[in-house]
């Protein structure tokens, strides 16, 4: 089993500043938070609440409307499309559901940073690639296409093409959803495994409550376009906040209208 075994510095490698991002209708109302760098944070909150819409702006998929954000100080939304490009190369993402390319072998979904913006050898691809999927515990597998893994195979080639230049940062995108308990307990005990091999910062977003007490070393909630409280796994477990209270006991009856989602 993994352990939190990490020494996380008082340096802030990410901070977001009051982000404001509408869409039909507000989704992010006034954001703040600050990551500091080798700490494991988990950004919780209910389905749709915005907190996928956050991990695209930490790497400038997304511009705010109002607010910026920072990484290592610079701002990431007053960058050129070279220099954002530039700063990605320090990011690896893990997306919702894997998002591997069904056209391409497991090699190919991999590598393809190193395809596309280098000019690295094959079989130095080749090497980085079958590097990253014994580390994920993956053997054999590089010519095989998305359709013939499992979905807990498919989880685990996103993590190693996440990992595969490695980045200061990784994203994760609801890391264990559609995987059943065991499997997503193998993806958690991976994320810790990775943290502490790669000592990196890790920003995951998830409404599963096991995987966040699991690998988080703080917690956000999210909740109305901001984040409502913060602290460690024992501290939200013991809230006075009757918003977080209601949201990881998973009680219809609270703060939280369950109807409208608000």
């Amino acid at each position: 089993m993994a352990e939190k075994n990490r020494k996380i510095g008082k340096k802030v490698i990410i901070e977001a500043s009051n982000i404001h991002k509408s869409f039909e209708s507000p989704v992010l109302k006034g954001l703040n938070l600050k990551i500091y760098e080798g700490e494991v944070i988990v950004i919780i909150g209910r389905s749709g609440c915005g907190k996928s819409v956050f991990l695209k702006h930490i790497i400038g998929i997304l511009k705010p409307d109002e607010g910026s954000i920072y990484y290592n100080g610079l701002n990431i939304s007053e960058l050129s499309e070279k220099e954002l490009n530039d700063v990605r190369m320090d990011f690896g993402m893990l997306f919702q559901g894997a998002a591997l390319f069904d056209s391409l072998t497991v090699k190919e979904n991999i590598g393809f940073r190193f395809y596309e913006y280098t000019k690295m050898k094959d079989d130095e691809i080749t090497e980085i690639v079958r590097e990253k999927l014994q580390m994920v515990g993956l053997v054999g597998i590089e010519d095989m296409y998305p359709a013939e893994l499992s979905g807990g195979m498919k989880k685990r080639v996103g993590l190693a093409r996440a990992i595969a230049s490695e980045p200061k940062v990784v994203l994760y995108d609801e890391p264990t959803t559609g995987l059943d308990p065991i499997m997503a307990d193998v993806i958690n005990e991976l994320i810790l495994k990775l943290q502490s091999e790669l000592n990196i910062t890790s920003v995951a977003v998830t409404h599963d409550m096991v995987s966040a007490y699991k690998i988080a070393d703080r917690i956000a909630m999210m909740y109305d376009g901001k984040i409502i409280e913060i602290g460690t796994p024992e501290e939200i477990k013991n809230t006075d906040n009757q918003v977080v209270k209601q949201f990881i006991t998973g009680s219809s009856k609270g703060p939280i209208d369950v109807i409208s989602g608000k």
